[in-house]
């Protein structure tokens, strides 16, 4: 049995797990409050506070940290690579904590991962963290050589559910071509050929669908008009198109169970808003198909979003002429990241090279 210690940071928040081999034995939130973390300057400051809380947290749980054999953290922003499990160390440890490639929380989970798991002299893992880019050559072409088409999407989970899919169906993820639809506050849909995302819809900034707070891809031309006529600066035309777009534009809620329970209630415009998501989500899928060649082995729809019956009801009809749709409602990133430093600790694949 490998027992191991799994670290997700957010920005106002800390998830822990502990698992034996995949089994979680402990899931637990520590919240931080905006005047705790208010105090330090960066998140890399953070570092302490977070790592004595962790720590506390086990000791009030009488795990020993001793009892560890690998410590995993949330894959934070570094240079773009493939898919797969990193041991945090040398450069990708740098990159981590320099935050040359962008700043995020999930930048400490690498670094907290190392940390404590020199405490106990065990090697410290992330996995496929947001920046996985395994696109093809002609995937990058936008258009315009200034503008290349790059690979950020929800990396952690979209692979563990075409793992899980492949397990469950008794073959191997690297065998299979699927389309993985994450629907959540950003929403992906990508083209799996062979245990590769070959091409994907950018999950952050103007690309495929729009998301519950996501603008998506918009009218060049007409973005172009209203970023010299609004007045608007740089910065509150991002936070337009990645905070207030989306459902949040249309009906004033990031949530799509409210938009559902406007739906039930008779609200026509809300269906319209849902029923036009669910449109730009099947075009997506759609391309992806044509990526793919038209071998497509099974969509899965995955995130938050797909619990909700409506939407997979939907989705289904327009593309299972596509291949066939699984629906794994919500998204298990603790469980995804012990899976990671499993398959390498026990023999299943080496770990990658930064």
């Amino acid at each position: 049995m490998i027992r191991s210690l799994i670290i997700n940071p957010g920005s106002t928040s800390t998830k822990i797990g502990v698992f034996e081999d995949e089994t979680q034995v402990l899931d637990k939130t520590l919240r931080h409050e905006a005047d705790e973390i208010g105090q330090f300057a960066t998140v890399f400051d953070q570092t302490e506070f977070r790592k004595q809380i962790i720590l506390s947290a086990l000791k009030e749980q009488g795990i020993e940290l001793s009892s560890f054999q690998v410590i995993v953290g949330r894959g934070g922003v570094v240079k773009p690579i493939p898919g797969g499990t990193y041991e945090v160390k040398g450069q990708l440890l740098e990159d981590l904590k320099s935050g040359e490639y962008g700043v995020h929380a999930s930048n400490l989970g690498g670094i907290l991962a190392r940390e404590i798991a020199d405490e106990i002299d065990v090697p410290a893992y992330i996995v496929d963290p947001v920046v996985v880019d395994e696109l093809i050559p002609i995937a990058r072409y936008s258009g315009l050589p200034e503008f290349p088409r790059k690979s950020i999407f929800h990396a952690l989970n979209q692979k563990a559910m075409g793992r899980r899919y492949a397990k469950e169906n008794g073959t191997r993820y690297e065998d299979l071509n699927l389309i993985v639809v994450h629907m959540g506050g950003g929403c992906s849909v990508a083209a799996h050929e062979k245990g590769r995302v070959i091409d994907v819809f950018n999950a952050l900034d103007g690309d495929g669908a729009f998301s519950p707070e996501r603008s998506g891809a918009l009218p060049v031309g007409q973005l172009i008009h209203y970023c010299f006529t609004s007045g608007k600066t740089e910065q509150e035309m991002r936070k337009m198109i990645v905070g207030k777009a989306g459902f949040n534009a249309y009906l004033n809620t990031i949530d799509a169970r409210i938009v559902d329970e406007k739906m039930q209630e008779g609200d026509a415009y809300a269906k319209e808003v849902f029923d036009a998501f669910i449109f730009q989500i099947c075009k997506n899928i759609g391309a992806e198909a044509a990526v793919l060649c038209g071998k497509v082995d099974q969509i899965i729809l995955t995130g938050g979003i797909a619990y909700d019956k409506y939407v997979g009801e939907e989705i289904t009809k327009r593309v299972s002429f596509i291949a066939p749709v699984t629906i794994y409602g919500g998204e298990d990133e603790l469980l995804a990241l012990a899976q990671g430093a499993l398959r390498v600790l026990n023999g299943e694949e080496a770990a990658k090279e930064y």
